[in-house]
């Protein structure tokens, strides 16, 4: 089975239109695994909820959707995404916010561990460096983790010694799965925060047991058009240029 790994899709429905469109280009996948943060920052809430809901898929809760349907406080986002926060939430319909509600924090399958920000802290927890990393790996149980939250391609490899790698998740690189422990980002679909304003998300093919990172351009200057038009932060709209 081949499965689609992505996270971080932000309510920008241009850019996960794009990016589902490259995967069927790339042959499909047989299910998605979504690793939270589906609203919040971009225009189209609704509409990203309606088209992730008809998917083949699995999802998990990250720190955006729990924000907008008043299950954790904003006291710690920044002024913009407080203010995205509560915009998306005055505008979630009652499925939306229905579906949202439903979502775990953390979901087992398989070899996989699936969860937004870390497995010590599902919700907050950015896994940025290889000192955070090793302290989740007594966390989680399964062979691999898969984590959003960052909006960053990256991959944490465990040695038996429990000591940590960073290495990079570029565009087109397959990853080779063995007996290492790996804590895996596929990056952000609708925000990239790596430098690169691509959509970024990643396929794992378990015959194969490899996982291939892919980047997709899209439309970014419509969404930042539409964001403008609804009012939503300059920064938020600024930001999808450059990827940061």
């Amino acid at each position: 089975m081949r499965y689609a790994i992505l996270a971080d899709i932000h309510a920008n429905l241009t850019a996960f239109e794009a990016m589902l469109d490259d995967v069927e280009r790339r042959g499909g996948v047989d299910r998605f695994w979504n690793l939270g943060d589906t609203v919040g920052y971009g225009p189209d809430p609704n509409e990203c909820l309606d088209r992730l809901s008809k998917l083949e898929h699995v999802s998990v809760a990250g720190n955006h959707d729990l924000a907008a349907i008043g299950k954790i406080s904003t006291i710690d986002f920044n002024p913009e995404a407080a203010t995205a926060a509560s915009w998306t939430g005055e505008r979630l319909n009652a499925e939306a916010r229905r579906y949202l509600a439903t979502m775990p924090l953390v979901i087992e399958n398989g070899d996989f561990t699936l969860v937004h920000g870390s497995p010590r802290d599902p919700v907050w927890e950015y896994l940025v460096n290889a000192e955070r990393a090793r302290a989740n790996l007594g966390h989680f149980k399964t062979r691999y983790c898969l984590v959003g939250h960052s909006h960053q391609p990256m991959v944490f490899e465990a040695d038996e010694n429990d000591d940590i790698r960073l290495a990079a998740f570029s565009d087109d690189r397959r990853l080779e799965l063995g007996e290492k422990r790996l804590i895996i980002n596929p990056g952000g679909v609708g925000q990239p925060r790596d430098g690169d304003p691509r959509a970024s998300y990643a396929i794992y093919d378990n015959q194969a047991k490899s996982i291939t990172l892919h980047r997709v351009t899209y439309d970014i200057a419509a969404v930042q058009s539409r964001m403008t038009s609804l009012g939503l932060p300059r920064r938020l709209i600024a930001r999808l240029s450059y990827g940061v």
